[in-house]
């Protein structure tokens, strides 16, 4: 029986899993959901426990302030994005991290055309 968790892969290959992904996950196989205006992600391995999530961004998108009950932390591959995390501001860049606690507002403007690597803990069951 099929558990309805998923992910759907370009070449129309579909992998069902009871809460964690497959061990190796290629990117020319795993499909860019869209994640908001200019935004979109892709999950690129979880179980009940963690998530990590690769999201690419359009200069000028924005990833609306939001909190959520899951620890995060970001490693910033490329581009620049002005975060603000509780009020607080920074301007972060190719190479920088970052950490939002549980349930602090938070959010990201694009400066630069970028992508940001997400780790989530416990996975993030609302992107499946």
């Amino acid at each position: 029986m099929a558990s309805p968790m998923r992910i759907f892969y370009k070449n129309t290959k579909m992998i069902h899993m009871e809460n964690k992904s497959d061990s190796f996950l290629y990117n020319d196989e795993i499909e860019w959901q869209p994640a908001g205006e200019g935004i979109t992600r892709q999950i690129m391995g979880f179980d009940n426990q963690i998530m990590l999530v690769k999201v690419k961004f359009e200069k000028g998108a924005i990833g609306s302030e939001h909190a959520h009950h899951h620890s995060q932390t970001t490693y910033v591959a490329s581009g620049v994005f002005e975060f603000t995390i509780d009020g607080n501001q920074a301007i972060v860049q190719s190479g920088d991290g970052i950490y939002v606690a549980p349930n602090l507002l938070h959010g990201a403007v694009c400066l630069e055309p970028g992508i940001l690597i997400d780790v989530f803990s416990p996975m993030r069951e609302d992107f499946l």
